[in-house]
């Protein structure tokens, strides 16, 4: 099996983790509940492949609705669209579960009372039950979604909020992420970052 991350050794004052394609593999679930979402919003096939998909990667869905529509001249409600594809992935999840990136949760588990923070583009109910259905709830002591900041990935404000919260310097704090927007929110922080390869959607 493929390698997704190589796991720092250096150890930091903070941990903070991204969610879905970080901690779970949740990425195709969400991707499969955005094209009935969109479908159902009367959006064409072609709009929102799979490079489109994880170049917004730490957005909020009604920021990924009003990216879609300024791109391609649509005129989809964002927040409707939004709370429709949080519901349909909502579904999802019941009924397919969810699997965790073992590579990284063991690391997560081998931190013990470290601080250790998830700071993700998803909405809170459906980061607690993402957490809840791999059976990683419990493990965090902060959660942070786009809600509790200003600006949202790449901006480097959720970070930022999480160091804050878990009373770490951001240069002692090390992210792990998966996607560019991340990456670059977590440059934009000054901190470490450690990317977590992604599996293929298909």
């Amino acid at each position: 099996m493929k390698k997704r991350v190589d796991l720092p050794e250096k150890k930091y004052e903070g941990y903070i983790f991204d969610l879905d394609g970080t901690l779970v593999d949740s990425m195709p679930l969400h991707y499969k509940a955005w094209r009935k979402a969109l479908a159902r919003a009367g959006a064409p096939d072609s709009v929102f492949r799979e490079d489109e998909f994880y170049s917004c990667g730490g957005k909020s869905a009604n920021d990924v609705v009003s990216f879609l529509n300024g791109r391609y001249g649509l005129v989809m409600d964002a927040a409707s669209t939004a709370a429709d594809k949080r519901r349909i992935y909502l579904e999802m999840l019941e009924e397919e579960g969810m699997e965790p990136i073992h590579e990284v949760v063991e690391f997560v588990r081998s931190l013990g009372d470290a601080p250790k923070a998830i700071a993700t583009g998803s909405a809170i109910p459906g980061a607690s039950r993402t957490l809840a259905a791999a059976g990683l709830s419990g493990l965090f002591d902060v959660i942070l979604t786009p809600e509790d900041v200003e600006n949202g990935k790449p901006a480097p404000d959720m970070f930022l909020k999480a160091a804050e919260l878990l009373g770490a310097a951001p240069g002692r704090c090390v992210v792990f992420e998966d996607a560019v927007p991340g990456i670059k929110a977590a440059a934009a922080a000054g901190m470490d970052c450690v990317q977590v390869r992604r599996a293929s959607l298909a």
